[in-house]
């Protein structure tokens, strides 16, 4: 995984930036500011070189890519675009949600305003379209890039739905699990499968794979949200960067505290935990009391595996005996142990 990662994310980071590049100095600022949240300049403009995220998504499009026999070279395209949709939600999400901070410092909107943090993310939205087109050019049959454009507005619209229903949650007291994960199906899972699916078809997987692909990102994706959110209560605040019980404190409606809310004994009482006017760390010890009694560590953990090997036995179904020493199995169990 190290060797793929350092072999291949210096050409994923030449391909975004020939992408996102701009050449015009009346729109600088604008591509300035798309520049900054991928992490290439500071608030000046000033080149730097900053955390960018993990690239998960498209350095899993070239591994499925390599997996199923093709070149990534081909998948690079894919694999950009997948990188910019994804930093588009975040700059979109970043707005609704009222985040000022990202990656530890200012984020878009906080910085030059939210009419201009909009436009910033539409001109993503729109040039991640325009690295799929990409594809063509490093020869990639025209029917596979049809099929991989069609997944990926597919995708466009789930990660819209997902959004929508994580809005529509705050505005709510009670949320069930089940429409929680069919939140995070949106807002997570769908990116992560599509980016496994369109590195399968751009590699020439056989029929029925990049299906078996696109579950296996699917499952994976659902459990490493579910995983965030385990950390998010319980992660050491050394390693994740938040402070301890951060998503207690924001209330947010993540999978322990759902779970907690609906529990059929203790759910009165963490209703009424969370229903104060205002919650502080001194309320941490009895909130972690609550989600003890009602055991939601233990549920959240173990959906979280249930998902995981739901995604290993789909990856097992679509490369048969060469799942267990691929990339994307490295991945999965790399993703299942990690702590932030």
């Amino acid at each position: 995984m190290k060797q793929f990662s350092e072999q291949w994310l210096p050409p994923l980071e030449a391909e975004l930036r020939a992408v996102l590049a701009g050449n015009e100095p009346a729109t600088a600022a604008h591509y300035g500011m798309i520049h900054y949240h991928m992490g290439w300049v500071d608030a000046e403009f000033r080149p730097v070189t900053l955390p960018a995220g993990k690239r998960l998504r498209p350095l899993l499009c070239l591994m499925a890519c390599q997996e199923v026999g093709g070149d990534p070279v081909q998948a690079l395209p894919a694999a950009a675009a997948l990188e910019i949709l994804h930093n588009f939600s975040l700059v979109h999400d970043d707005i609704e949600d009222g985040d000022e901070r990202r990656r530890h410092r200012p984020t878009v909107w906080a910085l030059w305003g939210i009419p201009q943090a909009i436009n910033a993310g539409d001109a993503m939205f729109a040039l991640a379209f325009a690295a799929l087109q990409r594809l063509s050019a490093r020869g990639v049959a025209p029917e596979t890039v049809l099929a991989a454009l069609q997944l990926f507005t597919e995708t466009c619209v789930a990660l819209t739905e997902g959004q929508h229903l994580d809005m529509a949650f705050e505005q709510r007291a009670w949320v069930s699990v089940d429409e929680y994960m069919r939140m995070i199906q949106g807002k997570t899972a769908a990116l992560i499968g599509a980016s496994v699916a369109i590195g399968g078809l751009i590699g020439g997987a056989a029929q029925g794979v990049d299906a078996s692909l696109r579950r296996f990102g699917q499952s994976i994706g659902l459990a490493f949200q579910i995983q965030d959110d385990i950390l998010g209560v319980w992660g050491d605040p050394t390693v994740t960067g938040k402070a301890a019980g951060a998503d207690i404190l924001r209330r947010k409606k993540s999978l322990p505290l759902l779970h907690a809310l609906n529990h059929p004994i203790h759910g009165d009482a963490f209703r009424s935990f969370l229903s104060r006017p205002e919650l502080t760390a001194d309320d941490l010890p009895e909130a972690m009391e609550l989600l003890a009694r009602t055991a939601s560590y233990e549920y959240a953990t173990q959906q979280m595996h249930c998902l995981y090997q739901a995604g290993l036995d789909a990856l097992q179904e679509a490369l048969g005996e060469r799942a267990e020493r691929s990339l994307l199995w490295a991945t999965a169990q790399w993703l299942m142990h990690r702590q932030m």
